[in-house]
């Protein structure tokens, strides 16, 4: 599958990704797990490139989950490092996309927070890509850290319980500035959501391959996005009411 393939009227606003495989493809190489974990980085230079090319507005990679601080201390630092160093300014003006985070990010080492904020302050005026990473990231963290504000908002009167809805909810989320993701990739043979994106993936699509992340590049992004434009979203609805484009 390549990219003139693809319908360009329609493309996900929003695709997500979980980027699985990075340790097991350096294992099955004989290398360091680190050497994976570049080698992931690199791949995601690639795809933001692919999403451009393709209109993507926002891309979300879940990058380093708050469970992931439970790994070797050793393999922690390298992914610091790594971080440090391939987020590269150049690489986002070239292709006029922005970057933000979201997550834990006061967890960060303090020289790996300056270059994150530093790198979203310098990239907020590009237009074509907005390219997320979730760094010390997980939903459960996030719904939780929403219901925490929003029981202070409620506490201090600036806020009514009977005004709670679901809109609500998503504006106090981290990702309140991007819509849902239509689709949602998992590289590396997984079929789960490993705690990413849980609210907000309630009506998306969901793609699994068994590719590792560091393999997975622009013929395995343009398969799943394919794949994607076959499927009929029906949010509830009978397929026949989604052709007919009727409401009830």
């Amino acid at each position: 599958m390549y990219i003139d393939e693809i319908d360009k009227t329609r493309i996900p606003q929003h695709v997500a990704i979980i980027m699985d495989g990075n340790g097991r493809w350096a294992k099955a190489r004989g290398m360091q797990r680190s050497m994976g974990h570049q080698a992931g980085l690199q791949k995601a230079h690639e795809i933001m490139e692919t999403a451009v090319k393709l209109g993507i507005r926002y891309m979300t990679l879940y990058t380093f989950s708050t469970e992931n601080w439970n790994r070797p201390a050793d393999e922690v630092a390298a992914l610091m490092t790594l971080l440090m160093k391939n987020l590269e300014e150049e690489l986002f003006m070239k292709h006029d996309a922005r970057f933000k985070a979201i997550g834990e990010v006061s967890r960060l080492p303090k020289d790996v927070q300056e270059v994150v904020h530093e790198l979203e302050n310098r990239t907020r005026n590009n237009k074509a890509t907005c390219m997320v990473l979730a760094l010390s990231y997980s939903s459960r963290w996030e719904i939780t850290n929403a219901m925490r504000h929003m029981a202070e908002l409620v506490e201090s009167g600036r806020l009514n319980s009977h005004d709670v809805d679901e809109q609500l909810v998503s504006d106090l989320l981290a990702t309140e500035f991007m819509p849902d993701p239509e689709l949602v990739i998992r590289t590396g043979g997984e079929q789960r959501l490993s705690n990413f994106l849980l609210w907000q993936a309630a009506y998306s699509e969901f793609y699994f391959t068994p590719v590792y992340w560091p393999d997975f590049g622009e013929e395995e992004f343009c398969k799943a996005i394919a794949d994607y434009q076959h499927r009929q979203r029906r949010f509830g609805k009978t397929g026949e009411q989604v052709e007919d484009g009727t409401t009830a």
